[in-house]
């Protein structure tokens, strides 16, 4: 009986009866409005016919249905390591799931930048423990705890655009802001600086001059340009790390919400595609490295690279890669080989000092027709040159061997002879500063028939800071990496904009795989990985053939010739 009941009969009703049937009735008229006595019924009726084995596990599943939709709560980071030791960013999502704060996902970004990008020397581990790089991080950790955590508190996961776009705008506040800031301290340095006399110009020797009083030329200046000087690097923010990393947890985040693999995910955040067939990436994998760091004298081929142009599947690629590796470490290890010492490079492949180019190249030929792989058909050679790191500027010259070193001009006629004699090199990668601008064209005028140039080094890594600059000429294909300031919308823009497009992982390795599922869900022609050792770049190569098999289980794997020279023909 209610608590009116009891009034109307003129009954004494304690305080605590009253309040209780005051919360019955708060509770039936909550449960009404939400609509809970039919669910509740319609799931008991439904539960009849179907008796389950785990009762209340139905119930789970069925009340799930009706739940709200999960919305971030916070965002977490910490300082991690990469597999070199050096330090990383760790972003966690934390979402409100069926009224319950849970971490649903993150995602590992290492180090706040990428050397390639600055178009200097790889000097990884003096440039990474540098204290801009450690101020990076720092800022970064700053920034995801202070900052994005409570911009993003409250929003959903799966709403990648416009998160993205709050990310992009926070970045640019800041970006704007040390701009400002950087100028303003310039102006001050200026004013309170005293402008010096220039330095007089000592006397010209007699010796030095000729009959008509002006000085004797140099040697070579009469014949050779002057080199252009390179380019100030792309500026970089403190803390830009945060917005890359805290943009691939979400996605991440969101794919495991709607218990989609996250190549999926970024497919459809992409324009619609006409097939309903997704394409993988083909792997470019280094199998030799004769560069810089190596013991030999031959500095050019930073990497040779091992890529398939036939529709070959990923996992046989990599198995023919394991084998031709094996075959070249035997050819080393026989009497009749001169090689300097041999080991692993830090992009897991093997690094053996040679003195001439044409060894490391007669090493690949030898091995694959002793294993009689097709190379120059279905088999073929990319070479990362890596010339950035190649310049000596005191003297103007690429430093391609140990006491040989070329002018650009000269350099053009190198690449031509070893085109000429080894057809199987498909690909130059960087064979240039991205300032030789003239090289770069004239080099592909020579050989542009039968190698394409990919420029990695010369992309510019950050379009939105500045005006976008174009690529050199002759360039074909050009590598993008995920950048640390760069957010999944505005890499998928990239992708895009670029029809013929390869995407390759960071300088850092981490145990993070996602750099797979990207290139999957972009739809990029190639990944470049590196070599086949080192456990978080074998991850990588696992997750791609895991990719794989799904697709080939689910009879949506496309396949496709694909040729770096001429464009990619699908086939069914």
């Amino acid at each position: 009986m209610s608590y009116k009941g009891f009034l109307g009969c003129h009954s004494k009703v304690s305080k605590e009866d009253q309040e209780f049937y005051d919360l019955k009735n708060k509770a039936a008229e909550y449960y009404r409005s939400n609509g809970v006595p039919e669910k509740i019924e319609g799931v008991l009726n439904e539960m009849i016919f179907h008796k389950p084995n785990d009762i209340y596990g139905y119930l789970a599943n069925y009340f799930t249905r009706f739940s709200c939709t999960p919305v971030i709560s916070k965002i977490t980071g910490r300082v991690v390591y990469d597999g070199r030791g050096l330090t990383a960013i760790q972003a966690n999502v934390h979402c409100i799931i069926r009224d319950e704060e849970k971490m649903v996902c993150s995602a590992v970004m290492g180090g706040p930048y990428d050397s390639l990008s600055e178009g200097i020397a790889e000097t990884r581990e003096t440039d990474c423990n540098s204290d801009q790089q450690k101020l990076s991080v720092t800022t970064a950790l700053n920034w995801i705890i202070e900052h994005l955590s409570p911009m993003l508190q409250g929003f959903n996961p799966t709403d990648q655009t416009n998160l993205d776009k709050l990310l992009s705008d926070f970045f640019m506040a800041r970006y704007l802001e040390d701009k400002k800031r950087c100028e303003t301290e310039e102006e001050e340095n200026r004013s309170e600086t005293v402008p010096e006399a220039p330095p007089q110009d000592p006397p010209i020797p007699a010796s030095n001059k000729d009959k008509k009083g002006g000085e004797k030329a140099k040697k070579g200046n009469s014949t050779e340009k002057p080199l252009t000087p390179a380019e100030p690097p792309v500026p970089r923010l403190p803390g830009a790390l945060a917005v890359g990393v805290v943009s691939l947890a979400v996605a991440k985040t969101a794919s495991r919400l709607i218990g989609a693999p996250l190549y999926t995910h970024v497919t459809s955040i992409r324009v619609q595609q006409a097939s309903n067939k997704i394409y993988l990436p083909m792997p470019m994998i280094t199998i030799l490295s004769c560069g810089k760091n190596s013991m030999g004298k031959l500095n050019l081929l930073d990497e040779v690279i091992l890529l398939a142009t036939s529709s070959q599947r990923v996992r046989q690629v990599i198995c023919l890669s394991f084998e031709l590796q094996h075959e070249m470490r035997r050819i080393l290890n026989g009497s009749g080989c001169k090689a300097g010492p041999v080991g692993i490079s830090e992009e897991g492949s093997l690094q053996v000092g040679f003195e001439r180019p044409e060894q490391a190249l007669d090493l690949v030929t030898e091995a694959c027709a002793n294993l009689k792989l097709p190379l120059g058909s279905d088999l073929r050679l990319a070479i990362n040159c890596a010339a950035h790191c190649l310049m000596d500027y005191t003297r103007g010259r690429y430093e391609v061997m140990s006491g040989c070193q070329k002018s650009p001009d000269e350099l053009v006629d190198l690449y031509e002879g070893l085109i000429h004699k080894y057809p199987s090199i498909t690909a130059l990668i960087d064979p240039f500063r991205k300032e030789d601008v003239e090289q770069w064209e004239r080099l592909a005028s020579v050989i542009g028939q039968s190698c394409c140039l990919i420029a990695d080094a010369a992309s510019n890594p950050c379009p939105r800071l500045g005006d976008a600059k174009p690529l050199p000429q002759g360039v074909t294909r050009a590598i993008f990496r995920h950048h640390g300031d760069m957010t999944i919308s505005e890499l998928i823009q990239r992708f895009a904009d670029k029809s013929e497009t390869i995407l390759a992982a960071g300088s850092a390795e981490t145990g993070d795989t996602s750099i797979v599922d990207l290139a999957v869900g972009l739809g990029s022609f190639f990944l470049k990985l590196g070599g086949l050792r080192g456990g978080e770049r074998m991850d990588k190569y696992n997750r791609l053939m895991a990719i794989e098999e799904e697709l080939e289980q689910e009879g949506i794997l496309g396949a496709r010739d694909i040729n770096l020279v001429k464009p990619a023909a699908v086939t069914s």
